[in-house]
């Protein structure tokens, strides 16, 4: 569809229909678009994203009915498809549909197992970088941008960028305090492009005892206050093996969806960051646990709940789970490095020297691109948890440095047991995905899985990190 006025009045005036008519005529207008979608899982949680803003739509503010009918139907979904397929066309490759940037990893919590942590605390990435950024990724159809940290609201720069790009969807991962503490609830509705994502660790026993007292109660207060306000909010919830099975409990989300959510997400703990703990981590049956929970959850909630783990077939847009590398996504952190992933904390290249371009077709990129085309079985999409050695491979073929102090132990000092818990997680996955889901079965996947000592991993990247790994 082309960008016209009369196109952005069609779509606005469809959606007030749809907004008015029953649940089932709706599903039944969407169903043709949405059955082209191959897995059930993505299915569901499509129809439940369009049913809850649905269903939401009534008490939103004229300014995020507007933003985001126009900016995520529109701008992203509909009208980008002209620059989607031009970008395809010259560099054979289709852009990543959303960028996300750290524009400081500078926090007023401490929280332990924080995967930012060791992130350097200045601030390389000034507006106009950001800016940049934004303008770049909009002329290859990227229209919706994660922006994490850190706690991104310390950046009072920020509400000028989310009001520069109006044409935009922005999802902020946030702790609440500083939205609090500098009354931004107002703005963040009256500008109507912005979606806070409040994390929370459980009830308030889990999310104090990890962040600090007070911090649950902030985030019910600005749920509440969004609400009042008619704005679009979230929660994102990590898994550690102490909280898995509470936060996909049903009276976790029924609390969450009677606080009217929009959305729920959920990831999964990784051993970076500060004091990286393998220990912490969900155990691969935890991890399968929470997946079951999650998919039978969509079918008798209405909160659409979503894993960044658990749902390969929800992001597995063109049969590839993993959005790593520019497929899905990339991560510019506060310093100006570009990583494939957030979790992913390696880079070869900064965006302070470098177009946006030449980062997608870089040779990290490049190779984590090639081999993501390796693997099929989309319940094992993670190259630092499933499929350990093809991030080594990546790390030492490219020359890729860590982003964060301490980066190089996910690949050296820690890859046994990641190995080992890539071997225990694939006898739980791989027979799922070839019986229930029936997908193409895998050959040859012994070679995503190392099988070395901390002594030959450490070996694989050079001398200068042997002698620092063996010395500390």
């Amino acid at each position: 569809m082309k960008d016209t006025k009369l196109s952005r009045t069609l779509l606005q005036g469809l959606t007030n229909v749809a907004a008015h008519i029953p649940d089932s005529m709706f599903l039944s207008m969407v169903k043709p678009q949405v059955d082209l979608i191959q897995y059930p899982d993505a299915r569901d949680f499509i129809n439940l994203l369009l049913l809850n803003f649905k269903r939401q739509y009534k008490r939103l503010a004229p300014a995020v009915k507007k933003r985001f009918v126009e900016n995520l139907f529109g701008n992203a979904m509909l009208f980008a498809s002209e620059k989607i397929h031009a970008f395809t066309d010259t560099y054979g490759f289709i852009p990543p549909s959303l960028t996300v940037i750290s524009p400081t990893f500078r926090c007023n919590l401490k929280c332990y197992g924080c995967y930012s942590a060791n992130y350097a605390q200045d601030d390389v990435l000034d507006f106009n970088t950001i800016d940049r950024i934004l303008t770049e990724g909009k002329q290859y159809g990227m229209y919706f941008a994660v922006i994490t940290g850190g706690e991104p609201f310390i950046r009072r720069d920020m509400m000028k960028i989310f009001e520069k790009h109006n044409d935009m969807i922005f999802q902020v991962y946030t702790n609440g305090v500083y939205i609090e503490r500098d009354n931004l609830a107002k703005d963040i509705v009256n500008l109507g492009n912005i979606i806070p994502c409040f994390s929370v660790e459980g009830f308030e026993e889990q999310t104090d005892a990890r962040r600090g007292k007070g911090v649950f109660q902030t985030v019910m207060a600005l749920m509440d206050e969004l609400n009042s306000l008619g704005g679009l909010y979230g929660f994102s919830a990590t898994a550690t093996k102490e909280n898995n099975e509470l936060i996909v409990s049903d009276e976790f989300v029924d609390f969450f969806e009677q606080k009217e959510c929009f959305v729920g997400w959920y990831f999964n703990y990784m051993p970076i960051g500060r004091s990286p703990a393998i220990d912490l981590m969900p155990t691969p049956q935890q991890r399968h646990f929470r997946g079951e929970r999650i998919r039978s959850l969509r079918k008798t909630r209405q909160l659409p709940i979503v894993d960044f783990w658990m749902d390969g077939t929800v992001a597995g847009s063109q049969g590839h789970a993993c959005l790593a590398g520019g497929r899905g996504y990339f991560h510019v952190t506060a310093s100006g490095h570009v990583d494939p992933c957030v979790f992913v904390q390696y880079h070869t290249d900064s965006i302070m020297d470098k177009k946006v371009i030449d980062i997608l077709r870089s040779p990290l990129f490049t190779m984590i691109r090639k081999r993501q085309e390796e693997y099929t079985n989309l319940l094992r999409p993670c190259m630092v948890i499933d499929r350990p050695q093809v991030l080594r491979d990546v790390v030492a073929s490219t020359g890729a440095v860590p982003s964060q102090g301490g980066g190089w132990e996910t690949v050296t000092t820690l890859g046994p047991r990641l190995d080992d818990y890539a071997r225990e997680y694939e006898k739980i996955a791989t027979p799922l995905w070839d019986n229930e889901y029936k997908g193409p079965k895998e050959t040859g996947t012994e070679h995503h899985i190392g099988n070395g000592t901390a002594g030959d991993y450490i070996n694989m990247f050079g001398d200068k990190v042997k002698k620092k790994m063996l010395h500390t």
